[in-house]
């Protein structure tokens, strides 16, 4: 039986509140010049972070797919595809941050990252256990699920914020 395992949805809307917040006001900003530039720098970019945390994760009986989009490739992400019976051990690794990352390691003596922002991560660690046999016990998501949805609202404060300032510039500049 195939299960898919997408980005997490806090972390994909965080990254995506995020960029509307801080590119908003650009086009808005821009000179007239600049504005439809602007716009349609905008909308790539929107285009882009949607299509970059698109992610997800696929497994089956036999083997644990890594599936990306188009563009990732572009940005040098990579498919992969690892058989359960070629996972030799997973290894881990502190990040300069004070989490861990981990990584499949292979019988050819290839690393492979372990997704960790992926949605229903605790059933997706009992399918490594079930078909590698290695305790995963102590694989978590690599930062806490509380920073995705701070950053979430802090962004979501902010576009708030230019919503409120360019209206009433608006007002300003109609002396209403």
């Amino acid at each position: 039986m195939v299960e898919k395992f997408k980005t997490l949805f806090s972390v994909k809307s965080s990254l995506i509140t995020l960029y509307l917040a801080l590119t908003i006001p650009i086009p808005f900003i821009s000179i007239d010049k600049l504005k439809i530039s602007a716009i349609v720098a905008f909308l790539l970019g929107l285009y882009l972070i949607i299509n970059i945390t698109n992610d997800y994760v696929e497994t089956c009986n036999h083997k644990i797919s890594y599936k990306t989009s188009s563009i990732n490739k572009i940005f040098g992400k990579k498919n992969w595809e690892i058989f359960w019976k070629d996972i030799e051990s997973i290894k881990t690794l502190n990040t300069s941050q004070g989490s861990k990352v981990y990584y499949f390691k292979t019988c050819k003596g290839d690393n492979f990252l372990v997704p960790q922002r992926i949605e229903n991560f605790d059933k997706f660690l009992i399918i490594i256990t079930r078909n590698t046999g290695i305790k995963v016990n102590s694989i978590s998501y690599i930062s806490p699920l509380w920073t995705y949805k701070v950053l979430m609202l802090l962004s979501f404060f902010m576009i708030i914020g230019e919503i409120f300032a360019f209206k009433y510039q608006i007002l300003s500049m109609l002396n209403l």
